[in-house]
């Protein structure tokens, strides 16, 4: 028997039993009484037995059967289970101990994972699955409940909320500091310069060329330049002592923190046009588990510019 087939049926029959009667059941479900009574009859035609005994004493009564009855229990069970299954599925989630975060690679690796063990003491009910590719993701389809993602902050079908803003600035290692002149044109004749090749794409991206521009200075043909496709790979060859990199104030804040790097011509000011998104589908909004890690972050980013303010480090991070 195909069952789904016949599930409008089983519908119909299960609140006309619970109502014992087929007009209430037809308000329930929205649909005429004559809908639900041939649902009901064509459903006993299929299994060759009556579901009621129709009581005519006064109104009109529907008595299940003996087998109906017996049967109820299990259908109602069924029913909660589809309603269950039902909710996953226009969710695009799994099981609620599941949190699903898409971020880029050097997003995890500068910023989320030294602070990930923080959300899990919070709330070690939550286990989190990190997706940190570089491709696409449709939220939906991959079942990717959060994210965090750096742009304007328009994505279609997501809702976005801003987390961070960040400011531009050049940094090297401590060592490298002790060899460079003061003077910023003197300096970048003879520095190599880390350029950051993530987003190069992206139209607002900060670039060495609008840093020296929005400086005053002009880069000298001399210069010697690495260019690399990651943002955590492009710091960490400035801590290495490969040359000055342009570091975008959000991922370089730990290594400031820590003295691995130092910030060159602190006086020079730039503040980039992109920020930091937290972004997630406008059904999954209520799910306790995105509001517990939309919490969470919230808190860190405040932690973050605590930290920044008394250090003097990153300059206007909000």
């Amino acid at each position: 028997m195909k069952l789904p087939i016949h599930l409008n049926g089983l519908r119909a029959f299960e609140a006309s039993a619970r109502h014992q009667s087929f007009s209430a059941a037809a308000e329930e479900l929205n649909v005429t009484s004559a809908a639900v009574g041939q649902l009901v009859r064509s459903l006993e035609d299929v299994l060759g037995t009556a579901l009621f005994i129709r009581s005519t004493s006064g109104r009109l009564r529907l008595i299940p059967t003996e087998v109906a009855e017996m049967a109820l229990p299990d259908l109602r069970a069924g029913f909660e289970r589809l309603a269950i299954g039902l909710q996953q599925l226009q969710n695009g989630v799994g099981s609620e101990d599941l949190l699903t975060v898409t971020v880029s690679p050097a997003f995890a690796a500068k910023w989320l994972l030294p602070r990930i063990e923080r959300f899990q003491q919070q709330w070690p009910e939550i286990n989190v699955r990190l997706d940190t590719s570089l491709k696409p993701v449709d939220f939906k389809a991959q079942r990717v409940d959060v994210g965090v993602r750096y742009g304007s902050g328009s994505w279609p079908g997501l809702v976005s909320e801003k987390l961070m803003a960040e400011e531009v600035f050049p940094v090297c290692s401590p060592t490298l500091l002790t060899t460079h002149p003061d003077d910023l044109n003197l300096a970048l004749s003879d520095l190599t310069l880390i350029h950051d090749l993530s987003m190069d794409s992206h139209s607002g991206f900060p670039t060495w060329q609008r840093w020296l521009a929005n400086a005053g200075c002009q880069q000298q043909n001399s210069t010697r330049s690495m260019q690399i496709n990651n943002s955590a790979a492009v710091l960490q060859a400035a801590i290495d002592g490969h040359g000055v990199a342009l570091a975008r104030s959000v991922m370089a804040h730990d290594d400031l923190v820590s003295g691995r790097l130092v910030r060159l011509w602190p006086h020079i000011q730039y503040a980039s046009s992109l920020a930091y998104y937290l972004v997630y589908r406008t059904e999954c909004s209520n799910l306790a588990k995105i509001q517990a890690f939309r919490s969470w972050l919230r808190q860190e980013v405040d932690r973050s510019n605590r930290q920044a303010n008394a250090g003097g480090l990153l300059g206007h991070t909000k």
